[in-house]
């Protein structure tokens, strides 16, 4: 825990400035509530579901938040020189490309239909879901990595640093009494766990437990690549460029991509990504990152289980 504050204060005392912080979390709470009140990404941009435009419309949302994020950064700590930076734009549009395309793609519901001839179409949609990133996130990124990146950095932090991950299994066995707590609110059950019977078990006669296992292996592996582009390559990808002004455009961006889920997520994303990118910025690491999210996420589908008995 002192490794973890020390990073904290570290990173404060280089980037804070009130104004800079306060008009950022201002941006924040207007966008975030401007998004629930007109309940934008769900009745406008999801409305397009299965439309290529709906990439366009997630790029469009997604670069709004990352160029305003960089624009305040700069403005206030006098960097802007960035917007001149051949670079700069390189990197940025290929990360928001590239998690646009993952966002709004749908392709895996044809995918879902073809696989054994439709019989097991929820259960192959959902795992579908989780996996496409493979090729809308993860190769991209590594076609990226390979011909166009110029600094090693282990792949954007994904090169496994074992020394020092004691501090986010502590941090996540910190979370156990929360989840423990939310468990047995009925708006928890409402949401958890997200595996659901699609009798696939009975398509493939295996036991349930089998399924259920494939799905909450595809359900955590979708936290891989989220942490592979916003701690890794905004952060730890872009810090060549923006130094320690990589983490608050990531933060509210990342913000953004939750806006289809409930507020209050939406909120502790902010505090979650700012932490788990300063981390990511003092360690060279998504891991720590990946520990968290994987930890939090399947520590909740437990919980649920063990709730409802199952």
């Amino acid at each position: 825990m002192r490794t973890l504050i020390r990073y904290l204060r570290e990173h404060l005392k280089a980037d804070f400035r009130v104004d800079l912080y306060a008009l950022a979390a201002l941006f924040l709470a207007v966008c975030i509530s401007v998004n629930y009140y007109l309940d934008f990404e769900d009745s406008y941009i999801d409305a397009y579901r299965g439309d290529n435009i709906r990439i366009v419309f997630y790029f469009l949302l997604y670069a709004f938040a990352y160029y305003s994020g960089v624009g305040l950064w700069t403005r206030f700590h006098g960097r802007l020189d960035v917007w001149h930076r051949r670079d700069f734009w390189i990197y940025s549009l290929t990360g928001l490309g590239i998690y646009s395309w993952y966002a709004g793609y749908y392709g895996f519901n044809e995918w879902s239909h073809v696989v054994f001839n439709d019989q097991i179409y929820a259960f192959a949609f959902y795992c579908l879901r989780n996996l496409q990133s493979l090729m809308t996130v993860i190769l991209p990124l590594m076609l990226f990595y390979w011909f166009v990146e110029k600094e090693p950095n282990g792949f954007y932090g994904m090169r496994p640093k074992w020394k020092g991950l004691q501090i986010y299994f502590l941090l996540l066995l910190c979370m156990v009494p929360l989840i423990t707590y939310a468990s047995f609110q009925p708006s928890f059950l409402e949401s958890y766990p997200t595996y659901r019977d699609t009798n696939a078990n009975e398509f493939f006669d295996v036991p349930e437990w089998v399924t259920a296992l494939i799905y909450e292996l595809a359900y955590g592996w979708d936290f891989v690549p989220t942490e592979l582009m916003f701690r890794g390559f905004l952060v730890i990808g872009m810090a060549r460029i923006l130094g320690r002004g990589a983490v608050l455009p990531m933060v509210i961006t990342y913000a953004f991509i939750h806006f289809g889920k409930p507020p209050g997520e939406t909120i502790s994303s902010i505090f979650g990504g700012y932490i788990l990118g300063v981390i990511a910025l003092q360690t060279r690491s998504i891991w720590g990152g990946i520990i968290i999210h994987l930890g939090v996420a399947w520590l909740m589908e437990l919980a649920a289980f063990i709730q409802l008995g199952l």
